[in-house]
């Protein structure tokens, strides 16, 4: 075995499938300094005992292009290295059993085609040809892919590291870590059963013990391992090698052919967690006892598809921990606690499928400093505070792992572990009949029901039961006034003598303003692509006041804290210490100037302007801004002071038709504007001129400013567009991910969908690419059709705001 170094360049803790594909990848990229650190084996953790299904499709794109890549790199693994992995690309079929189910299929087959994925619709007939063995007798259709597939988890893992070792990486075993060196923030080294190591990178793979390992560092990793099981079966007849992996989600199991029998396993909706107060000492190459009591609900689900295993024969029923998170989906990315602390874990027994991909985006991170394409849907800067509560992650990991093939319905929430985070005014937006859901902790209010209404969502695939009351709020806003809780939107104070000079760096508009002056801005990586959008509004010389959305507050944080290191400067997180009640429509002057003595007209408080106003005894900052495209102010108030500011503002409004509104409001109004949301329109992979936010760049100045160079490379030649859609059928409803085609064509899909209650009609944003430039006369002439849930609608193009494209109800 080879020696513990004293220095590396980058050090990987933990050898299973995760950590090896990251050696591996570091290496193909250059890196040869790289070391390999397992507390026993490889793989002893949970890679060897993973059931070892590829699939590709989920729901976001820049995930399903790593799990894509996987398929790439199993593919032709093996010849490369000369280590057997195990690789079959027999395909995958997923079963419906009800219409419900058979709709959310469908719309997973246009979701793959936008992605770029071959997906096939079935009838139960051509489905029971593919596995002749299944009962199909309850199908109403099923979905085909062929592409996917099934591994040999730890030989792949072997694979791996020997192309990792033919490239210069050491992997050493037997060799636990005990602590971890931290200088300036930043990490520095190991310190092991064998000795010290010095490092300039850490790579936490850790597993099931990634979140003990983070803890050595003061690095949150919200991962719980929790009980999987899976049956192994003996030979049965008919079942085939060349037969796809199967998933039955309405009857929560899967299958796949192993050394002719089956493996048969599934997600229970009762799951049980496993080693909550740490992974006991010394479990290498260890399993659970079987839980036979618990498996029973999965396997005569399990039977009744597969009725050959009611006499087959059983081999083993394996009870393997893995490592689960909060959210369904993994973990990767820079800690944003310590400097050069990366993270690749928490892969929800989806960890085989994910590997390559997910390694490759991770050294690709290391290497470069920034991520390589849109990281969003599983980067680590996605979780807040709340989620260092041991007991809440444990109870919102179990929903999660419960939700894994039950039903994704549009809009769902999450209900455990609530509430966290509530507003200053929260128990008068309760009383006021409101239904909540949950975002980064914080209770919003989704939608308002009326009196003998239950303020409850009911889940379809079909506009919901919140549809028609939103769609009075969004009437009051636009004719009247609403009033908006926003209190959960991300805060910020940056100070210091560099405060000016390092936002001008880092914000693509610009910020040497006046004070008072509100600044909306991006904020790019060396791409040019977006990531932060958010306002900045100058409160002095050397102070400004940040607000982003809800669920950025850690990653925001993290971003601006790291471009702005070097200058002398702090950012100081006040999210909570204001409520912000926004108070919206054309009659929003008459409230305010009912409560306030401060003069409100156009002339004395301008559109984008801040101003400290007192209501009911109370200052607080009013911001002139508005995400739903009327007339209206952002009222950030001391939270001491919110319930009086409330209590006068509700008053106030009731000569004039206020009514409260929630976030499914403001997602219908804001459609209609074209207002841009990050991580759904705008994102690490756009820049602001394909978005159509050019507006919101200094490329006219000479202002230096972080993705300048890549913009104005991309001035005068952009090839995608941010194009809006409609679709005239009122029934049609839109999600996002539907595909868009352009004469004919595949061109993109939608980022958001939605419905727009003042032009009566199904509205939809998505990026439509060309070979060459992209003009607005093109793209306005071209023919558009949009495919939702396997079926081609006709669509309009609109390169402008569907309601007040001048902004004159803004503005008034």
């Amino acid at each position: 075995m080879p020696e513990l170094p004293s220095h590396a360049q980058a050090v990987i803790v933990g050898g299973g499938i995760v950590g090896c594909s990251v050696a591996y990848h570091l290496a193909k990229l250059g890196w040869r300094d790289v070391v390999i650190l397992e507390r026993a084996q490889l793989t002893s953790g949970s890679t060897f005992h993973a059931a070892g299904l590829v699939g590709q499709l989920r729901s976001s794109a820049s995930i399903t292009q790593l799990l894509k890549y996987s398929v790439e790199l199993y593919d032709q693994l093996e010849k490369e290295t000369g280590h057997a992995t195990g690789w079959r690309q027999n395909g995958g079929l997923r079963l419906a059993c009800n219409e419900e189910r058979w709709t959310e299929v469908r719309r997973q087959a246009t979701t793959a085609h936008s992605f770029g994925l071959e997906m096939h619709l079935l009838s139960p007939d051509e489905a029971k040809k593919l596995w002749p063995l299944m009962e199909t007798s309850d199908l109403v259709g099923a979905a085909f892919l062929p592409t996917d597939g099934q591994v040999s988890p730890s030989d792949l893992s072997v694979s791996m590291v020997k192309g990792a070792k033919q490239a210069g990486v050491t992997c050493i075993e037997d060799c636990p870590v005990e602590g971890v060196i931290l200088e300036n923030g930043a990490v520095a080294g190991l310190r092991t059963g064998q000795g010290e190591i010095r490092c300039e990178v850490l790579v936490n793979c850790c597993g099931l013990w990634a979140r003990e390992f983070g803890a050595m560092a003061g690095v949150n990793i919200p991962v719980q391992a929790t009980q999987h099981q899976f049956m192994i079966t003996e030979p049965i007849e008919g079942i085939e090698p060349t037969l796809p992996t199967l998933r039955d989600p309405d009857r929560l199991v899967y299958f796949k052919e192993e050394v002719g029998g089956v493996v048969m396993g599934g997600y229970e909706l009762d799951p049980k967690p496993w080693a909550v107060n740490g992974v006991p000492d010394g479990w290498v190459f260890k399993l659970i006892d079987p839980d036979w009591e618990q498996f029973e609900s999965l396997a005569s689900q399990a039977f009744e598809r597969l009725p050959a295993l009611g006499t087959a024969g059983v081999r083993q029923l394996i009870n393997g921990p893995e490592a689960f998170t909060p959210d369904g989906t993994f973990i990767l990315g820079e800690a944003p606690e310590v400097k050069n602390y990366f993270v690749g874990t928490g892969f929800n027994a989806f960890g085989i499928a994910a590997a390559g991909g997910a390694g490759k985006a991770l050294a690709e991170w290391i290497v470069s400093g920034e991520p390589s394409m849109d990281l969003w849907p599983v980067d680590i800067r996605r979780f807040g505070a709340h989620h260092r509560n041991a007991d809440w992650a444990l109870e919102r990991t179990l929903e999660a792992y419960s939700h894994h093939y039950t039903m994704s319905w549009p809009h769902e929430e999450f209900h455990s572990g609530r509430p966290v985070l509530k507003s200053p005014i929260y128990d008068r937006i309760a009383a006021a009949r409101a239904c909540f859901g949950e975002k980064m902790g914080w209770e919003r209010p989704n939608w308002f029901a009326p009196d003998g209404v239950e303020p409850k969502d009911a889940y379809t695939y079909d506009y919901q039961n919140w549809f028609a009351h939103v769609g009075e709020e969004h009437k009051a806003c636009r004719e009247a006034v609403a009033l908006f809780d926003s209190s959960s939107f991300a805060k910020y104070l940056v100070s210091g003598k560099d405060a000016e000079e390092a936002l001008s760096w880092i914000c693509a508009n610009d910020v040497r303003t006046p004070t008072g002056r509100i600044v909306y801005t991006q904020m790019c990586n060396t791409r040019g692509g977006v990531e932060c959008d958010l306002t900045v509004t100058r409160l002095a010389d050397d102070q400004f006041y940040l607000v982003t959305g809800t669920g950025y507050r850690t990653h925001d944080a993290d971003w601006i804290r790291r471009n702005c290191e070097k200058r002398e400067v702090t950012l100081e997180d006040v999210t909570e210490d204001h409520a912000v009640i926004g108070v919206m429509g054309p009659k929003a002057r008459d409230v305010l100037s009912a409560v306030t003595d401060a003069d409100l007209s156009n002339e004395a408080f301008p559109f984008m302007t801040m101003q400290t106003i007192d209501i009911a005894g109370h200052s607080l900052r009013a911001m002139r801004l508005t995400f739903v495209g009327e007339l209206g102010w952002e009222l950030h108030v001391p939270k001491a002071g919110a319930l009086d500011v409330y209590d006068a503002i509700l008053a106030a409004g009731e000569p004039h038709g206020m009514r409260h509104a929630g976030y499914r409001a403001i997602e219908s109004l804001r459609l209609e504007k074209g207002y841009r949301i990050w991580s759904k329109d705008i994102s690490p992979d756009y820049t602001p001129l394909e978005a159509g936010l050019g507006f919101a760049v200094k490329l006219r100045t000479d202002q230096p400013f972080c993705g300048r160079e890549a913009l104005e490379n991309q001035r005068g030649n952009l090839t995608r567009r941010l194009v809006g859609f409609t679709v005239d059928d009122p029934k049609v409803v839109l999600l996002g991910r539907e595909t868009i085609y352009r004469n004919g064509e595949r061109a993109g899909w939608l980022c958001s969908g939605g419905f727009g209650y003042t032009v009566g009609k199904p509205i939809g944003y998505g990026y439509v690419a060309g070979k060459a430039q992209v003009s607005n006369e093109t793209l306005l002439s071209d023919t558009y059709e949009l495919e939702v849930a396997g079926e081609k609608l006709p669509a309009t193009p609109h390169l402008r705001a569907l309601v007040d494209p001048d902004m004159s109800r803004v503005r008034s």
